[in-house]
């Protein structure tokens, strides 16, 4: 495999590379060695290093691993012309130009702010705030910009707190480039998460039914209360508040129940069912309940206590 790659090497770049000592022209056909390089994780490639004559090419030759970032790594020429030559024996090496070393480093960019803040938020988000609404976080001190490689860069969160995010949070966070670590830092983040949730728009009287209360939805930070809210728009024909609630104020789950049907100490109808036999008489509730609950009652007659399970206004169902 490596002398076919070398013979098509040589059909292809032995014209560009294997020039004679001098142009037409009179001038030299030289290659020139840059003084300094930028490279990046992919490695140092020979086409980095050489300036070529004009209209001449250099083919992707890879000659090393890139240095470490923040690390300079120096190539004499011959060293160049070593690493060329192993692997492409017809590269003409004669005419080279130049500094009798090249000094490489990795290509870099400041890493400032903004940027950092754009991966965290969106990792938190993905991994953290889900669909509990959108994440908007904020430092509560100034990133100091750090030199990092000018190429892709992933982040990863390696400690949170046990509750996830907080108002208050700091997680502890990594950045990669590729496999390469760039550094690891500790953030804190003041932090909302926005959503819609129903709202009232007017005062609401307990018991008041909330399909037909003024209720809109209002973007708001759900992060500072872990309560749920009533479903939107409002579905149940029988759901009512189980407070009165201030104009303004979320609507949690808490603060609606299903309307009461049955009050305590009323008198109503009973069905006993045991397979085909069924049998009616009068029971007094023992408890308040609305459509579908369980709520206890009792027969005047025996002072038994049952359970019954609501069908209607004056009606339950007592299965022995």
């Amino acid at each position: 495999m490596n002398m076919m790659r070398r013979l098509i090497f040589c059909l292809i770049f032995a014209p560009v590379l294997v020039t004679p000592a001098r142009r037409a022209c009179g001038e030299p056909a030289a290659f020139q060695m840059k003084a300094e390089a930028k490279v990046d994780s992919a490695g140092i490639f020979l086409s980095q290093l050489i300036i070529p004559y004009p209209h001449a090419t250099l083919p992707e030759l890879r000659l090393a691993q890139a240095p470490v970032l923040g690390q300079t790594l120096s190539l004499s020429r011959q060293q160049i012309i070593e690493l060329a030559t192993n692997a492409f024996p017809a590269v003409n090496t004669t005419n080279w130009s130049g500094p009798v070393a090249v000094h490489i480093s990795r290509r870099v960019r400041q890493l400032c702010e903004a940027d950092v803040m754009d991966m965290l938020r969106a990792v938190l988000q993905r991994d953290y705030a889900g669909a509990r609404g959108e994440l908007e976080i904020h430092p509560t001190r100034p990133w100091q910009p750090v030199a990092a490689p000018d190429e892709t860069l992933t982040l990863q969160v390696t400690v949170m707190p046990p509750a996830g995010i907080l108002p208050n949070v700091m997680p502890t966070f990594e950045i990669l480039c590729g496999k390469e670590r760039v550094g690891s830092w500790q953030m804190p983040l003041q932090a909302r998460i926005w959503r819609e949730v129903p709202v009232a728009h007017s005062p609401l009287l307990r018991g008041e039914l909330l399909r037909d209360a003024d209720i809109a939805l209002e973007r708001r930070d759900v992060l500072s209360g872990h309560e749920a809210y009533i479903p939107y728009p409002v579905s149940d024909a029988m759901l009512e508040t189980a407070a009165s609630i201030q104009a303004g104020s979320p609507i949690w789950s808490r603060l609606a129940r299903e309307r009461t049907v049955l009050k305590r100490g009323q008198m109503v109808e009973a069905l006993f069912q045991q397979g085909l036999l069924t049998i009616s008489l009068k029971v007094e509730t023992l408890e308040d309940g609305a459509l579908g609950q369980t709520v206890r009652v009792r027969n005047p007659s025996t002072r038994r206590e049952l359970y019954g399970k609501i069908q209607t206004e004056n009606l339950v169902l007592i299965t022995l």
